[in-house]
């Protein structure tokens, strides 16, 4: 059985999932729940069928790698790192790397940053994009949608609201 690979982000209104220095501090909801849905997403559950998690050097750099102890990390990086513990560095052709522990049945959570993910998109390899929409407006920063990517047709499978953030997971559309 395949596996997946799923984008999970938090990204701003105007699409940025990072400030221009990598800062992630205005994540967080409006302090109002009047339109809460019952359902919320449960990030800790859908941590618990993930097997590998990717990252590019940035988000290593900034430590984000200590949050999968229990998880193969890959970082994607142009520098030769030794691997250690459960992380990994990888170069080179990262998305057919990755689709091969996908086909292998392994399920894959792309976390960042924009740079990384913008491979996997332009290869069209994503089969969920689960998208936080936090309540601002940054006006600038890290795009996570760069340019010049092919169209891709998703189905929404789900919808939360908490807190003012809306998360919606979205699927490839059957063709």
């Amino acid at each position: 059985m395949d596996g997946k690979i799923i984008l999970n982000l938090a990204i701003s209104l105007d699409g940025y999932i990072a400030d221009e220095n990598g800062g992630y501090d205005w994540i967080i909801g409006a302090g109002n729940n009047t339109l809460n849905t019952v359902e919320k997403w449960d990030y800790n559950k859908f941590l618990e069928d993930i097997d590998v998690v990717v990252m590019g050097k940035n988000c290593y750099d900034q430590g984000f790698h200590k949050d999968f102890t229990g998880k193969d990390v890959y970082i994607a990086t142009s520098k030769e790192i030794e691997n250690y513990e459960n992380y990994h560095f990888i170069n080179g052709d990262i998305v057919q790397k990755i689709a091969n522990m996908k086909n292998e049945g392994k399920n894959i959570f792309l976390f960042g940053g924009g740079g990384v993910i913008d491979y996997f998109i332009k290869a069209d390899v994503i089969d969920e994009y689960v998208i936080g929409i936090i309540p601002t407006i940054l006006g600038k920063g890290r795009k996570l949608f760069l340019e010049n990517n092919p169209k891709i047709d998703l189905s929404l499978q789900y919808y939360s609201v908490e807190d003012g953030i809306v998360v919606m997971k979205y699927s490839k559309r059957n063709k």
